[in-house]
């Protein structure tokens, strides 16, 4: 079969007209290919892929899936959906608003990605291919054929269906199978400007809701895996889904619902969060959970800094140390040389006080410079606040921090009664210790949010927004950019402190190398710019997104000894490459890192 390439897309199309992929097929058969694969990998995630029970998670069982089974029948039924969705299989529209192909694309890949490594893990660990049940060949021969069949699909962008304007919001959102941004546009083009099709209110807030459950779904079982085969098929299955959902348009879709009702999203984010502990039945994940929320509160903090003032800070993570330290000095600590015992509410005052203090002294004589001599100089504020807390030990300086030992046996919060080192029955559930730490942690993470949004929409976040775009022009305009970057640093340092005066107390013990640059333990400065950078600059939850990741994975990682830093180097490398404006971006930053994007899909407001 001859082929000839299109002029406006570049694919090759045959004689017959049908535009092909990658490999060369019709586009009718690829789809075939790609949808009937994904259902017989579906169908095969009820057999038996292997006859002997010693690989994790019992695949032996016919008519109920287990462990990375349930990972491919996801994986499955999405290709399928998508691949129905392309045939325009009635009620399947919404979940292709921006186009199907790039979607069965990534979802076949990643169902042959997590299905292939199973079957090696097995063939592997078990010493052979023999190991093998016909459910084990099924899904590799069906997974192949979905990934062929997708990379015969042409790589053309959809134009978008014709949307008739007396059809109701649920018709537009059910048979509206391209995305609305590009139905606005057009009605700009032919100078009829109208709105982009509108769900009803309260069908847009289940649909919160659901993709609410959706996150607390996904967050519990990778936070709940029992095994290493579990964790890295469930990396390799959320990353290409998570891509797959996104290239499908409906990511885009939620963002601008979520948008709309950013209260209702917020309060159930919360409401979502708090109902974590609830769902553990021991202490185990809780305790992981803890310290991914003093992470990413952390992080929080820092993205005022740099996500919206534009300033690169590589020694924040002292300021979680000014207010841990403080705290510890003053909550009563046997090993404490001031010998005093303040209620939690005061010592976390102090903590952020202290905090904020440092921040200005820290501040006023250094933001005046800008870029590469602004990091170097606070990175050398990080290596001074550590090396000074490890010199006050009586010996080298003044006992205050007794040096290497730190400060230990830091008594549990107690608040109104209640002892957070103490387990609770709460509506019928034994809360443990690190399930109310994670509470009270998620409730100082809802203040943070709550001042972060607050400040962001605020006059001085423009002000901050201004200077990280163009200093030079912000000046000109007025803004006082010396202080209008110390408030931001003093603030940033601030919530710091005051997400550092809980972490004292969860640790029992504050210590020197808590508080490095970088290491393999997250959080440290390093980790806490990734986890801002990764997740998304100038967003609330990009910054809370990306500590979770990076605090998680490496502590699912440490299987691998030696490699772990290396395999995490290289999954960070391979994001910053294929989604460098991060996670959950902010849209301005979007339309930087991609030049083919156009305005109005990325800044206009009438989606949200």
């Amino acid at each position: 079969m001859t082929t000839q390439t299109t002029e406006t897309t570049g694919a090759p199309v045959s004689k017959d007209g049908n535009t092909s992929g990658l490999i060369g097929l019709p586009e009718n058969i690829g789809r075939a290919l790609a949808t009937t694969g994904g259902a017989l990998a579906v169908i095969s995630t009820f057999m038996a892929w292997t006859w002997t029970s010693e690989f994790p998670g019992d695949l032996t069982v016919y008519g109920y899936p287990g462990g990375l089974q349930v990972l491919v029948l996801i994986g499955g039924l999405l290709t399928t959906l998508f691949g129905l969705a392309s045939y325009g299989v009635p009620g399947l529209g919404w979940l292709t608003p921006a186009g199907a192909d790039s979607a069965i694309k990534l979802s076949a890949l990643g169902t042959f990605a997590t299905a292939w490594y199973t079957v090696i893990a097995i063939t592997v660990d078990l010493g052979g291919i023999v190991n093998l049940e016909p459910g084990g060949y099924i899904v590799a021969i069906a997974t192949l054929a979905a990934v062929l069949g997708a990379f015969a699909l042409p790589f053309t962008r959809p134009e978008p269906d014709p949307i008739d304007p007396d059809d109701t919001g649920w018709e537009q959102f059910k048979h509206g199978g391209r995305h609305n941004w590009s139905v606005f546009k057009a009605s700009i083009a032919s100078g009829t400007p109208g709105k982009a099709p509108q769900l009803p209110a309260y069908a847009e807030i289940l649909i919160i809701v659901a993709a609410l459950a959706v996150g607390l779904t996904v967050f519990t079982y990778g936070i709940g895996t029992e095994y290493d085969e579990l964790f890295i098929g469930f990396l390799i299955t959320v990353g290409f889904l998570f891509a797959a959902v996104a290239k499908a348009g409906l990511v885009a879709r939620v963002s601008g619902i979520t948008a709309k009702h950013r209260n209702v999203t917020m309060i159930g984010a919360f409401v979502a969060a708090a109902a974590f502990p609830f769902t553990q039945s021991d202490d185990r994940y809780a305790t992981l959970g803890v310290y991914i929320l003093i992470f990413a509160t952390v992080a929080l903090g820092l993205n005022i800094v740099v996500g919206l003032a534009g300033l690169l800070d590589l020694g924040y993570v002292a300021f979680l140390g000014v207010g841990a330290y403080t705290a510890a000095l003053v909550s009563g600590s046997p090993t404490s040389p001031l010998g005093v015992q303040w209620p939690f509410w005061a010592s976390a005052l102090l903590g952020a006080a202290v905090a904020m203090v440092f921040g200005v002294l820290i501040g006023a004589p250094t933001l005046r410079l800008r870029g590469d001599y602004l990091a170097i100089v606070t990175l050398g504020f990080g290596e001074i606040f550590r090396i000074t807390v490890l010199n006050m030990d009586g010996t080298s300086g003044p006992d205050v921090t007794n040096g290497s030992n730190g400060i230990a046996s830091i008594p549990n919060l107690e608040i109104l009664g209640f002892d957070f080192g103490q387990t609770h029955d709460i509506l019928g559930f034994s809360i443990a210790r690190f399930a109310n730490y994670f509470l009270l942690m998620l409730f100082i993470t809802l203040i943070v949010v709550v001042v972060f949004r607050r400040s962001s929409d605020s006059r001085i976040g423009r002000a901050w927004i201004a200077i990280r775009e163009d200093e030079t022009a912000a000046l000109a305009m007025g803004i006082n950019g010396f202080r209008v970057k110390l408030i931001a640093f003093a603030l940033g340092a601030t919530l710091a402190g005051l997400a550092g005066s809980v972490q004292a107390h969860v640790t029992y013990t504050v210590t020197p190398e808590q508080y490095q640059f970088a290491g393999p333990v997250p959080p440290n400065s390093a980790f806490l710019l990734a986890a801002v950078v990764l997740g998304g600059m100038g967003t609330i939850a990009g910054p809370l997104v990306g500590a979770s990741l990076l605090y998680l994975i490496p502590a699912k990682l440490q299987f691998m000894a030696n490699y772990q830093l290396f395999a995490f180097g290289v999954a960070l490398i391979l994001l910053m490459r294929f989604r460098p404006e991060g996670l959950i971006p902010n849209r301005r930053r979007q339309l930087e890192f991609h030049e083919e994007a156009e305005a109005p899909t990325v800044l206009g407001k009438a989606g949200a």
